[in-house]
């Protein structure tokens, strides 16, 4: 089972407890990980000021920075009273991608865990949200919580793509399903397993698409192969026969729907990228992005920090 260790909640630069804050203190004392907060603070007016009296703006950006330190610090306190293992910092630099990347580059968490930030179609054709860039580049195993109903998630749905080889994917299943596991035992959680086969034919499900370029046998064999290995792994992660769900369809819209009908507050699902010309394998995660219907765990493939 996967042992988180420490987890870096980036919290907005408002001093307020968000649903990522109430998030990544229950899983922190859940796990039994250490809680690293780090805020990205930055005024634009005060650094413009500070252009024309350094010494003045340092003292009044300083008294603004030691303000939202003596915040955070105090949040932490309650939960060290606890027995949680909780550190606080406040950084004056804007929450950009490289800002962000630097900051988790160093600290090296097991999971890093932000609020989602919602951007209109309008917006995103103009440029890319942080939330999309920090799943493509984000290092380590990145959280983006929504509106979530409960600090610990009571039911976490591991999405799983049987339809690349293991080696294409490097092990990327097991690890979601490492993963979800590991946070389902510590928070008392149901775990739910789906696998959305691609390889289907018009049928009366509502699910299904039409994909006419295999015959009855090549699409058969396909689906014993998917099913095959699918209970392989269930099995090897203990996953009750009734929590596992097969269905066909376009995977980002089943599994969105899927999700939303039954009610899940997490869903873990990955994201692989090759740099070049080979295909980026994360296009299911980058299109629940905008319209999730809960929380998104997003598991990375094993990586060596830059």
């Amino acid at each position: 089972m996967l042992k988180l260790k420490r987890i870096l909640l980036i919290a907005p630069n408002e001093m307020t407890l968000t649903p990522a804050f109430e998030r990544a203190q229950a899983l922190a004392g859940a796990t039994g990980a250490e809680l690293h907060i780090v805020a990205f603070d930055y005024v634009p007016a005060l650094a413009v000021a500070g252009l024309l009296d350094h010494e003045a703006m340092t003292l009044a950006r300083e008294g603004y920075l030691q303000m939202h330190r003596h915040w955070l610090e105090q949040q932490a306190r309650f939960k060290r009273c606890i027995g949680m293992r909780v550190t606080s910092e406040v950084v004056w630099a804007k929450s950009s991608l490289a800002n962000i990347l630097e900051y988790v580059n160093d600290l090296h968490p097991d999971l890093v865990i932000k609020d989602s930030q919602y951007v209109p179609a309008l917006d995103r054709a103009f440029h890319r949200p942080l939330d999309w860039r920090l799943l493509r580049e984000c290092p380590t195993h990145l959280h983006l919580v929504t509106d979530a109903k409960t600090p610990k998630p009571s039911k976490i749905l591991a999405a799983i793509d049987l339809s690349h080889l293991e080696e294409l994917s490097e092990g990327l299943n097991d690890r979601i399903l490492d993963l979800a596991s590991t946070l389902a035992a510590c928070c008392g959680s149901q775990l739910h397993v789906l696998n959305v086969s691609r390889w289907s034919h018009l049928r009366d499900v509502p699910f299904s698409v039409p994909t006419g370029s295999l015959d009855d046998s090549l699409s058969a064999a396909i689906e014993d192969a998917q099913q095959e290995a699918f209970d392989a792994l269930a099995e090897r992660y203990c996953i009750n026969q009734t929590h596992r769900h097969s269905l066909t369809g376009t995977p980002h819209k089943v599994i969105g729907l899927f999700a939303k009908r039954n009610a899940f507050d997490m869903l873990v699902l990955g994201t692989v990228y090759h740099h070049g010309p080979e295909r980026f394998l994360g296009d299911t995660a980058e299109s629940i992005l905008n319209r999730a219907p809960c929380s998104l765990m997003i598991v990375k493939p094993l990586r060596s920090f830059d």
